[in-house]
């Protein structure tokens, strides 16, 4: 059982079919922005010899690792080669055996700096990716790569997930396929084609919004609005903003508009202060007669720790606050 329910799924049938009433809790997490005090903290967890991000997710990783899929945003690219920090990226390889060993299940990589390392850099990152195991989209090697679906199963229940981003630094793409840019028809016939193909839900994952802004923009909510209107998509949820936003139910679905830098260098030093904060959302499920719907919201805030970056569970940083799902009240709350 996930530690993050707090209920127990029914398993499912033996046809392989979700059981009606059955859950499942699904975890998606903030920023993996690796600047260069991040990985030269990570050497030292190494001893010098080599990169270790192990210890900085050792105090979510029960969350993670809990949880029935969880979902993680990669921003940087990774690479064979020497890493690079802010403003073109390169994050050691060492981060994505740390990425598995934490409990994430598959990781969008669409952001502003996909592109940092043009097409070679998106090569070598879903290699790497591949090598350890970890599901990704959002970006491609190749025409036939992007046309794959990326669908996780968990108590019965297939879910796909879809990542888009609505920014790229204004860097040359070399192809279509290369990264997947944000439009609301392009992903709603993503969405589509990954219910014909079987999945039981469907999980948005947008790079979008204005920096440093905790209110969603108007494109945001204009997207948000156009893809929580479609029976195909189940949720969404977004980062970019390096602050939190806030979490909607629009047209009876959740949006997580921004969850904020998981891991990442930003202080007060260069950014607001809430650059060092998160959360990680927690998308409670429910297979209902007809589908699956997404019942509850709940969410955990974090933090980094400096100098040691650890990413921490915060406490009491957040209040409940009153939503509606399918006309009636609910609440998100923070997990203590």
């Amino acid at each position: 059982m996930a530690v993050a329910t707090a209920f127990l799924a029914p398993p499912a049938s033996s046809a392989g079919k979700p059981v009606e009433g059955a859950h499942l809790t699904v975890a998606a997490s903030g920023d993996l922005l690796i600047h260069a005090p991040v990985w030269k903290r990570a050497l030292v967890y190494g001893r010098g010899r080599r990169y270790d991000f192990r210890p900085m997710f050792r105090a979510v990783r029960p969350l993670i690792a809990g949880a029935d899929l969880a979902l993680c945003h990669l921003e940087t690219p990774l690479t064979y080669g020497p890493p690079r920090g802010y403003p073109s990226f390169r994050a050691p390889v060492a981060l994505a055996p740390a990425i598995r060993a934490t409990g994430w299940d598959a990781c969008s990589t669409a952001s502003n700096h996909t592109l940092d390392g043009g097409q070679r850099g998106v090569n070598a990152t879903l290699r790497i990716l591949d090598r350890f195991r970890i599901r990704h989209t959002g970006s491609s090697r190749t025409r036939a790569g992007a046309r794959r679906l990326t669908v996780l199963k968990a108590r019965g229940v297939k879910v796909a997930l879809l990542a888009y981003t609505a920014l790229s630094n204004g860097q040359r793409v070399p192809h279509p396929w290369t990264v997947n840019m944000a439009r609301a028809s392009r992903i709603v016939r993503a969405a589509r084609r990954a219910r014909r193909a079987g999945a039981d839900a469907v999980i948005v994952n947008l790079h979008w919004g204005a920096e440093y802004r905790h209110a969603p923009t108007r494109a945001q909510r204009s997207l948000a609005a156009a893809l929580t209107r479609s029976s195909a998509v189940t949720a969404v949820v977004g980062q970019h903003a390096h602050v939190v936003q806030p979490i909607r139910w629009i047209h009876g679905k959740p949006v997580v508009f921004g969850e904020g830098n998981l891991l990442s260098n930003q202080t007060a030093a260069c950014c607001p202060a809430s650059s060092q904060d998160g959360l990680i959302a927690l998308l409670d499920l429910r297979v209902v007669r007809g589908g699956v719907r997404a019942v509850r919201v709940r969410y955990r805030p974090t933090s980094v720790r400096h100098p040691d970056f650890t990413v921490v569970r915060a406490r009491g940083a957040s209040r409940s606050r009153t939503i509606r799902v399918a006309g009636r009240s609910r609440r998100v709350v923070p997990i203590r």
